[in-house]
This record gives structure tokens, C-alpha cells and sequence, in this order.
């Protein structure tokens, strides 16, 4: 491995990756992959976590598509340098921002959106200049596969690898030194790249997740009720079975409004995802048996299966879990402690919606907050009192499929952000470039010192140039010892 990260390396060196032509050309493969092998990919999907293809293409495949092409329209510009101002003072002077690749990365991808979570970062990579590794995940098998085996084939081999493998795979990728490291995951294991990447001071990007609440407010219009829940079934059961990092982990809401929002959301289940999800085939499974076993654990508590009003039917040989509703399950239990990472929904009920605020802060920064409210007020607040990587209002998930807003957490929920011109960035050095002529000079940033040249600093970090002006000349003189 060593010896083909030292060919990319070199490669790197040779410049080829920093030319705009590569970049276009590699981008242009990865859309001729999506494109061409489209059904390949929705099998894969199916055969690693049962994903409808509407689903596949609505979460993974077209989120896909539009990010290669918005990177496509805008690369010459974000590969363009930029002005910086310079301050009056900085007579004959220029300086820009000047964007360049940082050299080897390394990708390493999720399983629950196996596509999506490994091309995303990947665009980023190109189109900013990068050679790059990318690891998918071993727990979607299938995919990966069709990545290194296929994908490989649209790529310049030279600057992209896909290597497959488990953990030990990840372990032994991790003890080479990288340019930066992007890494998608759990925090578990978000802990142990950062303490492999310290050892030579590598940069990371950690994609993790948390419990991400959402917040409704007691909404007066039926109309305003019904979309709301709607959005939030869809948004909890209908990505990846809620094994997804900005899926809604918990609710809350006031207790005079809970019984109606717990109606509500039995009529909108059968709705939107039919009377038998399974057998409609609307709900993703959950990956493997050892996920569904831990899904199964968070209701083994007796007193959280007392807070069951809506669900609770598993299918363990198929790993099937129908949408299970929770109300008031104990606070210290561990599905309000821990990420859920599946269609379980509990139901948190306050006095006041405005108690929200204190509940979320009282745990770990999120990495999302979907408040669904028509009050200002408390919008404002919201957006003041609380913190998390992204806060949308009115509805779920959507903020993903915005390229115009970062994605990433703060705190425990993440380090870093990506998605559109932020995926270039997080992948690149601006470094700055000044100019400067030698016809010009400060004479007094130079020794020996003196009162005389003090005061010119003072009016030259204040930028007050009339009075710079005036001790030029002789106009205005400093105090002994001032």
C-alpha cells in the first residue's frame, strides 16, 4: 500500500490533478458512471439496505447528479484566485487568495447512504485538484463493489483508488499520512481517526451525527398540521428506515397537543407509507442483524415498551422494524441517550414549547434542528439560544440537498462542512499572496526606536491618516515615554 500511496503522491507532484482540464474530465466520469450504470446502482442499493430506486435516486443517485453538475458550472471560478483589499495605508500593494489542492486525501464513506456518502466528498476532492483513496463501506458490500469495480473504470487510476476492506483495512489506511482525512460515521469510531490523524498532525473532517430533535409547536390550521406531520414521517421513516444522521431522532411538543400529533401520525403512516410498508416496499431494512438487534435493545427497557402507542412489529429474519411510536419514554433511558438510527420515534411531551430550547441544550450540540412553528418570536429564538450544525423551520432533512448551505455538525455532531463550493473548500489551502513594489516603504517599522516612530504606529493601526499625516510632518509630536 505504501508504495502505490508514494505513486499517487508523485503524481500529485507532477501537477497533472491541478490542471482545470483534469478536473473536468474526472467529474465528467463520474456522471458517465452514474448515468450509464443507474440500474447497477439501484440493485446495489436494493441488495445492501432494500432502498426503493425513487428512493435511491431521491436520496443518493440525483443528489449525486445535481452536486457533479453544479461543480462542473461553477469549477472555473471556484479555481479562480481572489482579490483581498488591502488597507489605504498598504501604498503599491496587492494581495489575493490563491486556491490550491492539499495533496492525498482519504475518503472514508458510510454504509446507510453507501453512494451518496462516498461520491459527495469525492467531487470535492476533484474538483479541487486532489489524488484521493476512497474506503466505502464494508457493511454495504454490494455497493462498494460496483465502486471499486466498476466506478474505477471512469476514473484516472493514477489519482483515485477505491480500496475495499473492513475494519483492518481502515486501521492500516489510517497509519499512513495524509494531506487531510474525510471521514463519515459514528463518533465511536470518528474518535479513533482524530487520534490517528493527530499522530501526524492531519486535518480531519468528521461527519458524525447525534439526536436530532424536532421541535412542533401546538399549530392552530389543519392545513399547517397535516404538513407538518407529513414532512416528518417522511423525513423519520421514509430515509433509510431513520438510519440516517439528520433523520428526526426525538419530538418535542406541548402535552395538550401530543394526543392529536400522535393521531395524526398513525392516519399520515398508512398514508404516506401504506397500510403494510414491508410489503409495499416504502421503508428501507436495516442493515444487518447486529443493527437490529441494538434497535431491538432500546425497547427491551420495560418502561420504554410502556410508551409504545403506535407500532412494534419486527421481522428479524428479514430485518424488518415497521414505524414504532414512543410517548414520555424515561429521559435517562438509553433511546433518549443514545442515536437511534432507526424508525423509532419518540415522543417527548412539555408544558411549553418554549421549554424546548432548555432541552436541547441541556445535551449534546446536533447536528440538525427542524422546528416546525409559525411564532416569530420563537423562530428568533431558536436561531439566538440554540446550536447545531443546521436549523430548518417547517420541515426536515431538505437542508442535505442545498448547495448553497453547508453541511456539517459543531461539536459532537461533527468538525467540518461540505456540500456545493463548500466541498471545494474543504479540500483546498487559499493561500495568500501579497505584492509588494520597492518603491515604497514604512521607514519606521524598522530599529532603532523611538517616541517619533510609536506615535506612527498608533495612527497606522488606528488607519487615522490625516494624523499620520501630521506627524510626518513635523506637525504633531509624541510625549516623552508615550
Amino acid at each position: 500500500m505504501e508504495s502505490e500511496l508514494e505513486g499517487m503522491r508523485k503524481y500529485f507532484k507532477s501537477g497533472k490533478t491541478k490542471d482545470a482540464s483534469w478536473r473536468l474530465s474526472q467529474l465528467k466520469g463520474l456522471l458517465s458512471f452514474i448515468k450509464e450504470k443507474e440500474k447497477e446502482i439501484f440493485k446495489a442499493l436494493k441488495e445492501d439496505l432494500g432502498k426503493h430506486h425513487v428512493e435511491a435516486f431521491r436520496d443518493e443517485v440525483g443528489t449525486v447528479i445535481k452536486s457533479i453538475n453544479y461543480a462542473l458550472k461553477n469549477l472555473e471560478k471556484w479555481m479562480s484566485s481572489e482579490k483581498a483589499p488591502l488597507p489605504k495605508i498598504a501604498l503599491l500593494s496587492s494581495a489575493e487568495l490563491v486556491p490550491e489542492p492539499l495533496g492525498l486525501v482519504l475518503i472514508i464513506s458510510s454504509w446507510n447512504f453507501p453512494l451518496g456518502l462516498s461520491l459527495e466528498p469525492l467531487i470535492g476532492a476533484i474538483a479541487a485538484g486532489n489524488t484521493a483513496v476512497l474506503k466505502p463501506s464494508e457493511l454495504a458490500p454490494a455497493t462498494s463493489s460496483l465502486l471499486a469495480n466498476t466506478l474505477i473504470n471512469y476514473l484516472d487510476n493514477n489519482a483515485i483508488k477505491i480500496i475495499q476492506g473492513g475494519s483492518s483495512v481502515g486501521e492500516q489506511l489510517l497509519h499512513h499520512k495524509w494531506d487531510k482525512i474525510f471521514f463519515t460515521g459514528s463518533a465511536r469510531v470518528g474518535r479513533i481517526v482524530m487520534s490517528a490523524a493527530a499522530k501526524h498532525l492531519t486535518p480531519v473532517v468528521l461527519e458524525l451525527g447525534g439526536k436530532c430533535p424536532a421541535v412542533i409547536d401546538s399549530l392552530s390550521s389543519s392545513w399547517d398540521k397535516q404538513v407538518a406531520v407529513n414532512r416528518v414521517i417522511v423525513s423519520k421513516f421514509g430515509n433509510c428506515a431513520g438510519q440516517a444522521c439528520i433523520a428526526i431522532d426525538y419530538i418535542l411538543v406541548e402535552k395538550r397537543f401530543a394526543s392529536t400529533l400522535v393521531e395524526l401520525m398513525k392516519v399520515a403512516i398508512k398514508n404516506v407509507l401504506g397500510d403494510n410498508p414491508r410489503e409495499s416496499n416504502t421503508i428501507a431494512r436495516i442493515i444487518n442483524k447486529q443493527q437490529f438487534l441494538r434497535l431491538k435493545n432500546l425497547l427491551s427497557n420495560l418502561n420504554v415498551q410502556k410508551s409504545v402507542v403506535y407500532g412494534g412489529s419486527m421481522d428479524e429474519e428479514n430485518l424488518f422494524i415497521e414505524p414504532i411510536i414512543l410517548v414520555d419514554p424515561p429521559i435517562q433511558s438509553e433511546i433518549m441517550t443514545e442515536e437511534i438510527f432507526g424508525p423509532l420515534l419518540p415522543i417527548i411531551t412539555l408544558d411549553k414549547i418554549e421549554d424546548s430550547i432548555e432541552f436541547i441544550n441541556s445535551r449534546p450540540k446536533p447536528l440538525a434542528i427542524y422546528a416546525f412553528t409559525k411564532s416569530e418570536p420563537f423562530k428568533k429564538r431558536m436561531i439566538a439560544e440554540t446550536s447545531s450544525g443546521s436549523l430548518v423551520f417547517n420541515d426536515a432533512v431538505l437542508q442535505y440537498a442545498a448547495d448553497s448551505l453547508p453541511f456539517g455538525g459543531v461539536g459532537e455532531s461533527g468538525i467540518g462542512k461540505y456540500h456545493g463550493k463548500f466541498s471545494f473548500d474543504v479540500f483546498t489551502h487559499y493561500k495568500g499572496v501579497l505584492r509588494r513594489s520597492f518603491l515604497t516603504d514604512f521607514w519606521y517599522r524598522f530599529p532603532p526606536w523611538n517616541d517619533h516612530k510609536l506615535l506612527l504606529f498608533h495612527y497606522s493601526y488606528n488607519f487615522d491618516y490625516f494624523g499620520l499625516l501630521l506627524v510626518i510632518l513635523g506637525l504633531k509630536k509624541s510625549k516623552a515615554g508615550t
